[in-house]
């Protein structure tokens, strides 16, 4: 059943464990810890993973000092009461699968650590600031530089005690191993810097020492990454001659590379705006350099099938996907079965994976609910209801679309009706911007699986409480969504509920534009009152399409909602190239004969603003009307996604697998 993959099943060895898959669960922060210790909800995140089928799974790092304590969820350091309860973890991920290899990475931020966090000085080579925030950082004596080796040396002690076949060592995106190594941040004139060698000695100390320490057998990773535009960071080729170099002394089993940096956050967890397979070259770049190491790729590789491909090409010995398997945790599973068409897509948004985090929230899922609930929900798949029941869902959104999906799972017959001709409502229009055609490939995916469980689904089948009483439905749910309200209500006038002029003929809602039924002249002015994907992205569609573009917004930054998916910078650049002009912190006061009155925020200053068409992002209002007329006629039903209240798409796909759990 593996043919389609054979580079994938093609068994690997390192030290004294084999690889059954080369596609690994790679490190990331899912910031679940409970008192600093890995709990029930941890457990159940990465053991979900194994009994998915994950080569290796690396667990996410543990700070190895007291300053380099970086998230709420952090694990505990230099404390041996981590060891049984990880011991739990291992035991766990065993259980659902013996053959997984299990490595825990440890790490140290150097220089851009969080106070807030770690309430200590960030301690790093030479006392830089620091680029998550404006503090400084401490150049360490000798004496701290030493407690830092031993720091790493015990954790990975503490590692092997608790059950893992061993460590990672974090030397990535600018951290206190790679702040060793660069120039710019090692201005030390003694032994731990100048040279060559003297800015390796720090790493090759640490990797010595834990092989001294944890023996032949304990295999040992190191985890880098490219960043070719921050000029602060080892270019690719100094990169691939530090990883030689360190390949040469055999001092680590496997390294694996990653893109971005703390200088250029959002390529360390590049979104849809970024090419797939983003990591690609530069893992490519250090095999072509290693003799003994095995290579690990990751970065933007979702699927098996670029798996597959980045292995055939030769350009890494193993393929790290972590956000493919957040969203799907049986992926491998999925692809070892020969099914790959029913894995559930990733769609690179990252709201809820890195969105969550960096709010300092455990991660989750945007298209997998399951997601850090494993432990509460029994993993990511559908119990069988104890009495099968005719369930009625009317509307296909992610709300509808996973309410039905779970129920049929369950074993309940499932009638969906949508009005539209394609499943999918509004999501659908979201997949037609600019790169985010990964939302229609998810879309595709409901299709197949609501066809394969034999679900009844209706399209341009509008619903009235007539329809819901003629279907015969033990439970109904009412998936019905939003719609655009269309009055240009602006945060910043809340004494205002409708925009002067908005009823004129060349006033569009974004989803107008989405569809193909706006007609715009060549300039066209977008009204952004919400600051996401919604707006800029449909403003770049637009530039992109060949229109003078201008998008206004009374935040003081466009796009600015999309702050914690790591994609705002991108989409402002992407629009800027392709044209587009922002103006912030102003609001729109009134349409008339194509030219907006606008007042800015800050001061008051009047101007005016001529385009061929006004285009409003605004807050939808929920498509409530059959949920009230079935509730005066005292038919019971259930209300799930924006027909309740207009919301991120996440708490739709969330509510319908809640509420499908329960039937």
């Amino acid at each position: 059943m593996t043919d389609a993959f054979p580079h994938v099943f093609e068994p690997l060895t390192l030290r004294h464990r084999t690889l059954r898959s080369r596609i690994t669960f790679g490190a990331h922060t899912a910031n679940m810890a409970e008192d600093g210790l890995p709990g029930e909800r941890h457990i159940g995140y990465y053991r979900e993973r194994a009994l998915g089928g994950a080569g290796m799974i690396v667990v996410e790092p543990i700070p190895i000092h007291r300053t380099g304590v970086l998230t709420r969820g952090n694990f505990r350091h230099d404390d041996d009461a981590v060891i049984p309860a990880f011991r739990r973890m291992t035991d766990a991920c065993r259980e659902a699968n013996p053959d997984v290899v299990l490595i825990h990475q440890l790490y140290h931020v150097g220089q851009h650590g969080d106070a807030d966090n770690s309430f200590a000085p960030n301690w790093s080579p030479s006392g830089l600031p620091s680029y998550h925030d404006a503090d400084g950082s401490h150049g360490m004596t000798v004496d701290e530089i030493e407690a830092l080796i031993e720091g790493f040396m015990a954790a990975a002690v503490r590692a092997k005690e608790s059950g893992f076949d061993g460590v990672e060592i974090f030397a990535a995106y600018h951290a206190v191993v790679d702040q060793f190594w660069a120039t710019w941040s090692n201005r030390r004139t003694d032994e731990w810097g100048g040279s060559f060698e003297g800015r390796m000695r720090f790493s090759s100390e640490i990797l010595r020492r834990i092989r001294e320490r944890c023996g032949e057998e304990f295999i040992i990773g190191l985890a880098v990454s490219a960043d070719p535009g921050s000029a602060a960071i080892p270019s690719v080729d100094e990169l691939a001659g530090i990883v030689a170099w360190h390949d040469e002394r055999r001092l680590m089993d496997y390294v694996t590379c990653g893109t971005g940096s703390y200088f250029a956050f959002e390529g360390i967890i590049p979104t849809s705006l970024y090419e797939p397979r983003l990591g690609e070259p530069f893992a490519a770049a250090l095999k072509a350099v290693v003799r003994h190491a095995r290579v690990q790729a990751e970065s933007h590789i979702r699927t098996p099938e670029a798996a597959e491909a980045v292995l055939a090409a030769g350009h890494a010995d193993m393929v790290s996907i972590v956000r493919g398997q957040i969203a799907d945790p049986h992926l491998v599973a999925k692809a070892r079965a020969g099914r790959p068409e029913d894995v559930r897509p990733c769609i690179s948004c990252n709201q809820l994976c890195w969105g969550r985090r960096s709010r300092d929230y455990w991660i989750s899922c945007l298209v997998n609910p399951s997601a850090g609930r494993e432990f509460d929900w029994g993993g990511d798949r559908s119990e069988p209801a104890a009495v099968a029941r005719r369930v009625l869902v009317v509307g296909g959104g992610p709300a509808g679309l996973e309410a039905a999906r779970v129920a049929a799972e369950r074993g309940h017959a499932v009638t969906l009706l949508e009005r539209d001709d394609a499943l999918g409502g509004q999501f659908r229009l979201a997949g037609r911007q600019p790169s985010r055609g990964q939302i229609l490939d998810l879309l595709d995916w409901y299709g197949r699986r609501l066809a394969a469980l034999g679900i009844d689904v209706r399209l341009g089948a509008r619903a009235g409480p007539a329809e819901v009483a003629a279907a015969g439905a033990d439970a109904v749910i009412v998936a019905t969504g939003s719609r655009p309200p269309r009055t240009g209500f602006q945060r910043a006038l809340p004494l205002a509920d409708r925009l002067p002029g908005v009823e004129a003929s060349d006033v569009f809602a974004i989803h107008d534009v989405l569809d193909g039924s706006a007609v715009l002249g060549r300039r066209v002015l977008v009204l952004d009152d919400l600051g996401d994907w919604r707006g800029l992205g449909t403003a770049l569609h637009l530039a992109e399409h060949g229109h003078e573009v201008t998008i206004l917004t009374a935040a003081p930054l466009v796009g600015g909602g999309l702050l914690h998916s790591a994609a705002d910078g991108p989409l402002r650049r992407r629009f800027a190239l392709a044209g587009g002009r922002s103006i912030t912190a102003a609001c729109v006061l009134g349409w008339a004969d194509g030219v907006a009155s606008v007042r800015s925020t800050l001061t008051g200053e009047l101007s005016s603003i001529g385009a061929d068409a006004l285009v409003i992002a605004e807050t939808p209002v929920a498509e409530s009307d059959l949920a009230g007329e079935l509730r005066a006629l005292g038919i019971p039903f259930e209300m799930i996604g924006d027909a309740v209240a207009p919301r991120r798409a996440s708490l739709a796909f969330f509510e319908g697998r809640e509420l499908a759990r329960r039937l």
